[in-house]
């Protein structure tokens, strides 16, 4: 088939195309004339009418006109600014099919990036929720003012257009809530808020994290300065409408940049951290720890960890990118050491309380990055059985690739939240290691977002 140049394309073309499958990014993906189009909001079977909105050199994206054949697994979308948001990508497809899509997703990702054989791979089907709504236990909202109103939301996608969200359907209700109580207290009061033209104004963002299994509550005011005025006041409203709010912080950021957080956070009234407890360990969360959004799920994750280990009681375990130490700790009593790190220290001070409060005393964490700190380790001596890795997004480091590759640890559990970097990084194993499974979980229903669980089983050529 002869490749299709899109230099015989201009915006705002029309065309017909037929969806052939979803993308990684929730879009429906289809040919016109052998070139690739990007739709957004289009399924699997459904033959629509298209306006081109971009050209690149092998592909084009497109807006939905009109859908001439309609897909039977399109629903009506739950959330009132579902189209507006971009927070959710998947809301107008069936349930029951956004698993399927999402097992697809890591099959496209290894087909793309690895030279394993499909038909070696084995990617079980996709675990999900009973109720796949209301699992968010944490929301990150902007703080924005337009014409004298206070908004708190996010923004739309590919535009700086805040959307204001009173409710949502996939956070925690108290979540949602608590913001919209706080940015009502805001205006009344006349607190100022951030301008990011000007770099003024004062509150920038709102974070509430609710714990479910305590209802234990924090909020953080993230701020362009040190002073939050009318702080007194603020306190008092949100204690006596939410007595569940245990933990107020602030959070200061002057930078002009999309990280939300900045270094320094102080305590505004309450306790500095909320407990939350899972897999029967309690969790000390301070305002800038890491911890997994949907905690059923998480909680099958970790099982499945376990599971897929076959842990016997003697092993060394390397919990790298570990947080507040949850994969470890859920896993301490089962073998001989853990040893984590991270590179917020923050969480490292927190996965060691986590541990003391546990009274779990086999484990080790350091703060610092997991390719530096690894081989350190090894030199002094220390060498593991099992290497767990749960990186961000951009997926693991090179160094820390090479180092695995050298200590050649028995097992490794890669806990992967993007499959394009996952499959990138298991082809830099495959010479070392074999897939034995993956298992996709979906911790964000109604979105494209999947994360999974990886075994990578060292080969027999290689033991030593």
């Amino acid at each position: 088939m002869r490749e299709s140049k899109t230099g015989q394309y201009s915006l705002g073309q029309k065309m017909t195309v037929v969806i052939k499958r979803i993308g990684i990014n929730g879009e429906g993906i289809g040919y016109f004339k052998n070139t690739i189009v990007f739709i957004k909001g289009a399924l699997p079977g459904e033959r629509v009418v298209v306006k081109v909105t971009k050209v690149f050199p092998k592909y084009l994206e497109a807006e939905l006109v009109k859908i001439e054949r309609e897909s039977a697994d399109r629903i009506i979308p739950l959330c009132p600014v579902y189209e507006e948001c971009g927070g959710c990508q998947l809301q107008h497809l069936v349930y029951d099919k956004q698993l399927v899509m999402k097992r697809d997703i890591i099959r496209q990702a290894f087909q793309k990036h690895t030279k394993i054989p499909m038909d070696k791979l084995t990617v079980k089907h996709t675990i999900g929720m009973k109720n796949p709504w209301a699992y968010r236990n944490k929301s990150q909202f902007q703080v924005r003012e337009s014409d004298g109103v206070i908004k708190a939301g996010l923004y739309q996608q590919e535009s700086h257009q805040l959307i204001d969200i009173e409710e949502c359907v996939v956070q925690q209700p108290n979540t949602t809530k608590i913001t919209a109580f706080i940015k009502k207290q805001l205006q009344d009061l006349n607190v100022p808020i951030y301008d990011e033209e000007k770099n003024s104004g004062i509150v920038r963002t709102l974070v509430i994290r609710e714990a479910i299994h305590t209802e234990e509550i924090q909020v953080v005011f993230i701020t362009n300065s040190k002073k939050l005025p009318k702080k007194r006041e603020l306190i008092e409203r949100i204690q006596t409408a939410f007595p569940q709010v245990v933990s107020i912080m602030q959070n200061v950021n002057q930078e002009k940049t999309s990280l939300v957080f900045g270094d320094e956070t102080f305590l505004v009234a309450g306790k500095e951290v909320i407990s939350e407890k899972m897999t029967g360990i309690t969790y000390d969360l301070s305002a800038r720890a890491f911890f997994q959004l949907n905690p059923e799920q998480t909680e099958k994750l970790y099982r499945k960890v376990a599971n897929v280990l076959e842990l016997k009681g003697h092993e060394t375990v390397v919990d790298a990118y570990c947080g507040v130490g949850t994969i470890g700790l859920s896993l301490a009593h089962a073998v001989k050491e853990v040893r984590g790190m991270d590179v917020i220290a923050d969480s490292i001070e927190d996965a060691k309380h986590n541990a003391e409060r546990a009274n779990i005393t086999n484990v080790h964490y350091e703060a610092g990055k997991a390719e530096e700190i690894m081989p350190r380790w090894i030199d002094e001596g220390f060498k593991p059985d099992v290497v767990i890795v749960d990186p961000p997004r951009s997926g693991c480091d090179d160094a820390l690739l090479d180092t695995i590759k050298q200590v050649q640890p028995q097992k490794m559990v890669y806990v992967s939240c993007n499959p394009s970097t996952l499959a990138r990084d298991v082809q830099q194993l495959t010479p070392w290691y074999t897939i034995s499974e993956i298992t996709p979980y979906d911790m964000f229903p109604q979105t494209a977002h999947v994360e999974s669980v990886c075994l990578l089983t060292l080969k027999d050529s290689k033991k030593k």
